[in-house]
């Protein structure tokens, strides 16, 4: 299963202003493990970047003097991404951006759409914790992800901690402890340093039904990310 998880960064808000992309970055997954084969383009927008957008990301005009046009590299992009799908965080924006790029261009070159995959986490969130901030920053104090290094926004860092995210959101934990219950196996330890003993009855905490919709929604939610691929049957997704 081959995931890219994808960003840009632009000169404005709206593309039927005449903004441009940027900066786009991309971080590829495969069996959900990252694996280093990034894609990461700065672009000359030939066009003034607005003010604001400058605040937010720090690219000016004068340091994309010398980079290549959308035309340059949109071939070697659209092989990037062929086939894939596509990890974006408010889909709309990026792609709205990117297909804007694509009919400027002479010939038929399509959408994006027509590549790829599109999974929006925006969307994955907002099912997930319906009337809470789903921003990136937001997720990432939700889900304990660090993001500290993060002073400016860039399309290739945030399509990095957006993979942390993702990972997170769609049960990303890997270890569970098991790890060291098979090296404490393997060296010769035995059971006992590995078995928990209890003393009294563990207490059962039953799941309210809000808990129990919430946790549907977070099942729907994963089997929707995969693309159905998920170990247990839709009608046991209640638990």
């Amino acid at each position: 299963m081959r995931q890219i998880v994808l960003d840009t960064e632009t000169t404005g808000l709206e593309p039927q202003d005449g903004h441009r992309i940027i900066e786009i970055g991309c971080v590829e997954l495969v069996d959900r493990r990252p694996t280093g084969n990034d894609f990461h383009q700065y672009l000359q927008p030939d066009r003034e970047i607005d003010a604001g957008a400058v605040e937010v990301h720090g690219i000016t005009n004068e340091f994309l003097a010398d980079k290549p046009r959308w035309g340059d590299i949109v071939e070697r992009f659209l092989d990037y991404v062929r086939d894939a799908e596509l990890i974006i965080h408010n889909a709309p924006f990026d792609v709205g951006f990117i297909n804007h790029e694509l009919s400027l261009l002479d010939g038929d070159w399509g959408r994006l759409e027509d590549y790829c995959r599109i999974t929006d986490t925006l969307e994955m969130a907002r099912a997930l914790f319906p009337g809470q901030r789903n921003s990136l920053d937001a997720l990432c104090r939700r889900y304990d992800i660090d993001n500290s290094h993060r002073a400016l926004h860039g399309a290739l860092l945030d399509a990095r901690i957006l993979a942390d995210v993702y990972l997170a959101m769609t049960g990303g934990q890997r270890d569970l402890g098991l790890e060291a219950v098979a090296q404490a196996e393997a060296a010769g330890a035995g059971e006992d340093s590995v078995a928990l003993r209890l003393e009294r009855p563990l207490r059962v905490l039953r799941a309210s039904d809000e808990e129990l919709a919430a946790h549907r929604r977070y099942l729907q939610a994963i089997a929707e990310a995969s693309g159905g691929r998920v170990l247990w049957p839709e009608e046991g997704a209640g638990g």
